[in-house]
C-alpha cells in the first residue's frame, strides 16, 4: 500500500521562496524513488524533481536546476522540494509520486502512485 501526502503549496510573489512536504508511506522493502511532477492549466505534467531512497541520487527537471532543491528525512518518511526564487511560470499543482523500479532518472518521467497534489501560485 502506498499513500503521498503533500502539503505546503500557497500564493507567493515572484522571487519568494516556498517549501513542498511530502508524507511517504509505502509497504515495500525494495527500492524506490519519490519525485515530484506539475501541472499547470493547458500544459502537460512535468516532471520536476525526484530523489532515491536508496542512495540520495537527486534528478531536475532543466526548467528547476539551481533553483530547486529535492531533499529526504528517512527517520520521518518525508520528502522535500525547496523552491527558491520563484517564477510565474512555476505556478501549478504539483504531485508527489513514487517510482517503485527506479532507473537512473526514470522517476523524472513517470510514476506508479500519485498524491492528490497541492497548488503553487507565483505571482508576478
Amino acid at each position: 500500500e502506498v499513500q503521498l501526502v503533500e502539503s505546503g503549496g500557497g500564493l507567493v510573489q515572484a522571487g519568494e521562496s516556498l517549501r513542498l512536504s511530502c508524507a511517504v508511506s509505502v509497504s515495500t522493502f525494495g527500492e524506490y524513488a519519490i519525485g515530484w511532477f506539475r501541472q499547470a492549466p493547458g500544459k502537460e505534467r512535468e516532471g520536476v524533481s525526484c530523489i532515491s531512497r536508496s542512495d540520495g541520487s537527486t534528478y531536475y527537471g532543466d526548467s528547476v536546476k539551481g533553483r530547486f532543491t529535492v531533499s529526504s528525512d528517512n527517520a520521518k518518511n518525508t520528502v522535500y522540494l525547496q523552491m527558491n526564487n520563484l517564477k510565474s511560470e512555476d505556478t501549478a499543482v504539483y504531485y508527489c509520486t513514487i517510482d517503485l523500479v527506479p532507473y537512473d532518472s526514470s522517476c523524472l518521467r513517470a510514476a506508479d502512485y500519485w498524491g492528490q497534489g497541492t497548488q503553487v501560485t507565483v505571482s508576478s
